[in-house]
């Protein structure tokens, strides 16, 4: 029996968890994300953009749903292309699409138990780690309820237990607000920032008050490419009063952009 080194056992770390270098991806024929380029690293990053900006088909690239048609993404310190092995990447992904699918008849422990199947748990830690996962989202007392009989705020919330069962260390939530009232959104802005303490999160949003309270970092993305990126702090300062929004946060947000579309009119 050979001794283990301490650097075999030792995690892994990478300066980025998210890298994208002139990263262009096609949704349908067009160039949804055209030339972007984006460096993340641990912390709870808001995604903010008009629609039709991209975000949607960037999360999905980051997913690896898609493969990226030019440019470079890593991952983790992996390469995301069309001939790279995603199986230890997509282990260590936590992933809520905008609209996701399950099975009406799960129970919500049935249904987050199968997700942790499928990213390939070990067997024996999966019902401690739905526990775990139900209990953080708020959904204990409707871990065995079917799923059909949720409402709409919480189904959105069993979406985000099988996101985060894995403890992913790059977690992907498209939207994930959608269906909540103010209460519970307030309680998941505290769940982000526990997450954000050693993953990388990106949230997708239209909810600019969402990223100015729980984001350490703000990325704005406009027709595919990066307009802006920095602290909510910094974001505030971008716009005043002569710009649309009801909160500081919104009138910066409506800044950056209208500069963008003035420098790309010349």
């Amino acid at each position: 029996m050979r001794a283990v080194r301490a650097a075999e056992t030792a995690a892994t770390t990478h300066p980025w968890a998210i890298h994208a270098d002139g990263l262009q991806v096609r949704a349908g024929r067009q160039l949804a994300v055209n030339g972007l380029d984006l460096a993340l690293t641990t912390g709870v990053h808001g995604l903010l953009g008009p629609n039709g900006a991209g975000k949607t088909t960037l999360m999905r690239a980051l997913a690896t749903v898609l493969t990226p048609a030019g440019g470079r993404l890593t991952l983790l310190g992996r390469p995301v292309d069309g001939r790279a092995e995603l199986r230890p990447v997509r282990r260590a992904l936590g992933y809520l699409p905008q609209h996701f699918g399950f099975y009406p008849r799960f129970t919500v422990r049935e249904f987050v138990g199968y997700m942790a199947w499928l990213k390939e748990m070990p067997k024996a830690t999966i019902p401690a780690a739905v526990q775990r996962a139900v209990d953080r989202v708020g959904l204990t007392s409707r871990a065995d309820a079917r799923l059909k009989t949720l409402s709409g705020g919480m189904l959105r919330r069993a979406g985000i237990a099988q996101a985060i069962v894995n403890d992913p260390q790059i977690l992907l939530l498209d939207e994930p607000t959608v269906g909540l009232d103010p209460e519970q959104r307030l309680d998941f802005r505290e769940l982000l920032r526990d997450l954000g303490t050693d993953s990388c999160v990106l949230v997708s949003t239209h909810l600019v008050e969402d990223v100015a309270a729980a984001c350490t970092d703000v990325v704005v993305i406009n027709e595919g490419r990066l307009v802006w990126q920095g602290t909510p702090e910094g974001l505030t300062t971008q716009g005043d009063h002569s710009h649309a929004g009801d909160s500081p946060a919104e009138r910066g947000y409506s800044a950056v952009l209208r500069r963008h579309r003035a420098e790309a009119a010349r």
